[in-house]
Parts: C-alpha cells; sequence; structure tokens
C-alpha cells in the first residue's frame, strides 16, 4: 500500500481539514477487502522484529497521538498482537507527575527510549507538550520555568528542541515513526456515546473527554502548526484517517512493514571463530548419544 497522501511532507504547509479525510479508506472499501493484506503486514512485522532483535543494530520508537477516542489503544493491541513482548514495551504518558515536573519535559520521555534491538511504544508523547500545554496554557505554570521562558516564542522553541532531539535519535539509529489518528468529531462523539451507553465500555469514559470536545478547534490548529513545523526528513509524521478502525491499523502496520523494509535487517553473520564453536558444541553433544 504505502499510500504517499497519509505523509506530511518535510517543509510543506498543510490544513487537515483541506488535505486529509478522516473518512479515508484508500483502494480497500471494507474491512473484509483488507483482511487478507494486515494479516500479511502483521505476519511481515513479527519477521521484523524477530530480526531488529537479532542484529541489535537498530530500534523502532513509534509515537500515536490523537483526540481521545482516536483508537490509539485499539491500534497498539491489534497491531502489536504478534510481536514478541520481551522485545516490545509500551509507555502511556498521562499527566506529569511531581517528580516529572522537576525535570525538563523531555526528561520523562528520554528515558522510556528502547534499547537497540526493540520496539518501544509511546500513547501519547513529548508532542503534548506543544498540544495540551498550549492550549491550556495554564499548565505551563507548573512547569517552574524562568519568566522570560514562558513568552508565545516557546512553542516554536520547542519545535526546534523536538527536532533536534528525534534528530538525535535517528542518527543514533533509533527510528522514529510519528502516526497522528485523524477521526472527526462526529466519529468521536459516536464513540464517546457508546462508551457511555455499553457496559463494557463505561471504564473507558471520562467527564473529562467531553469538556475537552470544547477546544476541538483549537486542538487542530495546534496539531497544524506541530505537523508544519516538525514534520522533518528523518522523522516525518503519517496522518492516519481513523473513522474505520479497520483502515487505521492497516495503514499503521503498512507503513511500520515499509519503514523496516527499508532497514535491510538481516541475522547476524557469525565469524569463523563463532564457528568453530558451534562445531565443538554439536560435537560434545553427538558424543553424548
Amino acid at each position: 500500500m504505502n499510500d504517499p497522501r497519509l505523509i506530511v511532507k518535510p517543509g510543506s504547509q498543510i490544513s487537515l481539514t483541506r488535505d486529509y479525510d478522516p473518512k479515508y479508506t484508500g483502494s480497500f472499501q471494507s474491512k473484509v477487502d483488507a483482511e487478507g493484506k494486515l494479516e500479511i503486514d502483521l505476519e511481515q512485522l513479527r519477521k521484523y522484529q524477530d530480526l531488529l532483535y537479532a542484529q541489535n543494530t537498530y530500534a523502532l520508537l513509534i509515537i500515536f497521538q490523537g483526540m481521545d477516542a482516536a483508537g490509539k489503544d485499539s491500534i497498539i493491541k491489534h497491531v502489536m498482537s504478534g510481536v514478541n513482548p520481551q522485545g516490545c514495551q509500551v509507555f502511556s504518558f498521562k499527566a506529569p507527575s511531581a517528580e516529572e515536573l522537576a525535570h525538563d519535559y523531555l526528561w520523562r520521555a528520554a528515558k522510556s527510549l528502547p534499547e537497540r534491538g526493540r520496539i518501544g511504544i509511546f500513547n501519547r508523547s513529548y508532542y503534548e507538550e506543544v498540544l495540551v500545554v498550549r492550549v491550556h496554557p495554564e499548565l505551563l505554570q507548573k512547569q517552574r520555568l524562568p519568566e522570560s521562558l514562558k513568552g508565545e516564542h516557546i512553542w516554536k522553541q520547542r519545535f526546534q528542541e523536538i527536532n533536534n532531539f528525534e534528530n538525535y535519535l535517528v542518527n543514533n539509529g533509533i527510528i522514529v515513526l510519528k502516526f497522528f489518528l485523524f477521526i472527526s468529531k462526529s466519529e468521536q462523539k459516536k464513540r464517546f456515546l457508546e462508551r457511555i451507553e455499553l457496559p463494557e465500555k463505561n471504564w473507558k469514559f471520562s467527564i473529562d473527554d467531553v469538556k475537552e470536545r470544547a477546544f476541538w478547534d483549537e486542538y487542530i490548529r495546534a496539531y497544524e502548526d506541530v505537523f508544519n513545523h516538525t514534520s522533518t526528513a528523518g522523522a516525518p509524521w503519517y496522518i492516519i484517517p481513523a473513522d474505520h478502525k479497520w483502515f487505521a491499523r492497516l495503514a499503521v502496520a503498512d507503513i511500520i512493514c515499509f519503514r523496516c523494509q527499508e532497514l535491510h535487517l538481516k541475522y547476524p553473520t557469525l565469524d569463523e571463530q563463532h564457528k568453530q564453536q558451534l562445531l565443538e558444541a554439536k560435537a560434545i553433544l553427538k558424543q553424548e548419544d
């Protein structure tokens, strides 16, 4: 698939409402139509994870951002369902703790980065610092920054800091994949109502989620600014239409597989000493018979 329409080209100035459709499903007409492709991608992803772990050179950092009910948890559950849990770890970034507020805003993300050979998943991320904190600037006061650093320039400054941080990661073999799950306001309303009406989904619902809908337009503008400033050649943003969960899962799995393919991952080649040790071990085991 590898749909180029989903990527935010570095240096471009995009509009979510003009350039992207949350109901978009590409060439697929239905969930049934996409099932075969998704199964192939999930099997490929399992193989790529094994190669990633064995080669122990690269790491994969997968970032999910999106409005409430966009399907972040669902995608993590379904797309990563077949990978080895020993090589994959998920971090959900909620409101920062007192300890986290005592550090710089990238600190909690930096200490959660994946090791080489592993996949790290951020359910929300350091981008909250230029999204929710921007929409609710009163949160900036809790970070106890010097007054001279709290002006309107702080957002562009943080964009540059994030770009520098991600460039540093890429230069150290950490592949950064950033997904924004783009859900429409009407679909979000539908999913909220399901959470209220279905007992098995009640636990997912928070009244704060509904209150945040009042800031929908502000969030859209904040997201657009993020994409226009932080989609880079090394760490581009992917806008994933998310009104249809099945397509969002397919698109994310396809992009992860495509990026892994570009790494040309291989199992390690043994040196002569290691090969000799294998032969010696085989001989010892054979003697036991």
